[in-house]
């Protein structure tokens, strides 16, 4: 069992972080940042301090992966900061590794949230035995032109700042993955949304119900065979949760990915699998038929896999907390979250 956090509030002070890209710091992208803190403060209440290296740029940070880890380190240990933003993802936060110190995370557990390359962060909290959030990131989701979309305030409400249980997590009636420029001219520029189709079930019967692990699929690659990876007891009974990147893996190597995953019987020993919305729904059919090919190879077709959830490389979007118990209802195609994210 995974440590859960303490619960946010209003008027706690919260630390925003660069972890791999240091996009946030660039002159040209600062207004994104502040656009993103603005709401941190001025929809969820909270106190705003950027960690001394997140915003040095990324060159800096890229030549300075201790850096990036000394500001995660100090978010952990500063008992006056209860939770942690990832500004945006990347590619290189595996970088990091040699730098954490695990003891840190695990005597000082506090919310941790992010998606994309955040999914080596939130395996650094696995492996210190903390449950931890892959959900918004300050320059996408908070930074949305003109305002956050509710859905993902809803989410994050529900996930961040209440003990109750999450419960049933709903479809959103929308998406978008166009790509708006990060320009101060496109501040007021709404992006353009679709009438989203709902959750898919590819396969599977009943109920099924195991906790929470996964990430960006891609970047989980970076992991395997490292002392990240997390021990075969960990997928034992797990929903497990997958989503690509913007980089739109071919269906062929997502074919290579969990093919992996069943060589390994993580695949075999899990409960149930979702798999998130593919940025612009590229691949949307393909994918469902690689996952398919998987399946039939390794004799899982009654495994439960829902699809199009809306979570990763996508907006709007919900939060998944590592480690929660979490069902997939086949007949229904609903998803739910049985536990609450905090304490």
């Amino acid at each position: 069992m995974l440590k859960k956090p303490k619960m946010l509030k209003a008027g706690d002070k919260v630390a925003t972080i660069s972890l791999s890209w240091g996009g946030a710091g660039e002159p040209d992208l600062r207004w994104r940042y502040e656009q993103g803190i603005d709401r941190l403060r001025n929809v969820f209440g909270l106190e705003v301090v950027a960690m001394p290296n997140s915003l040095k740029g990324g060159d800096y940070l890229y030549e300075n992966p201790q850096a990036r880890a000394e500001d995660l380190m100090n978010a952990f240990k500063d008992p006056t900061i209860k939770g942690i933003f990832s500004n945006i993802g990347g590619s290189e936060s595996i970088r990091l590794l040699p730098y954490i110190d695990f003891d840190v995370i695990r005597d000082n557990p506090k919310v941790f949230i992010g998606y994309s390359d955040s999914t080596v962060t939130h395996l650094f909290c696995h492996k210190a035995g903390i449950s931890s959030f892959y959900g918004p990131a300050i320059l996408t989701d908070f930074a949305e032109n003109v305002e956050m979309h509710e859905y993902t305030v809803e989410a994050l409400k529900k996930a961040l700042f209440t003990a109750s249980a999450i419960g049933e997590v709903k479809p959103a009636t929308e998406w978008t993955s166009e790509r708006l420029e990060w320009i101060i001219e496109n501040k007021d520029k709404k992006r353009k949304m679709n009438t989203n189709k709902g959750y898919e079930l590819l396969q599977g019967a009943g109920i099924a119900q195991g906790r929470l692990i996964g990430g960006c699929i891609e970047v989980l690659e970076f992991a395997k065979g490292t002392s990240l990876w997390p021990a075969k007891e960990y997928w034992k009974d797990s929903i497990l949760f997958f989503e690509t990147s913007e980089e739109l893996p071919t269906p062929g190597n997502v074919e290579y990915w969990l093919r992996n995953y069943g060589t390994q019987g993580i695949l075999q020993q899990a409960k149930g699998i979702i798999f998130g919305k593919p940025q612009n729904e590229k691949y949307y059919e393909e994918y469902k038929e690689s996952i398919r090919v998987i399946m039939k190879e390794l004799s899982l077709e009654n495994l439960p896999v829902l699809y199009n959830l809306n979570f990763g490389h996508t907006e709007p979007k919900f939060v998944l907390p590592y480690g929660a118990m979490a069902e997939i209802n086949c007949e229904n195609r609903t998803f739910s979250i049985l536990d609450s994210g905090v304490e």
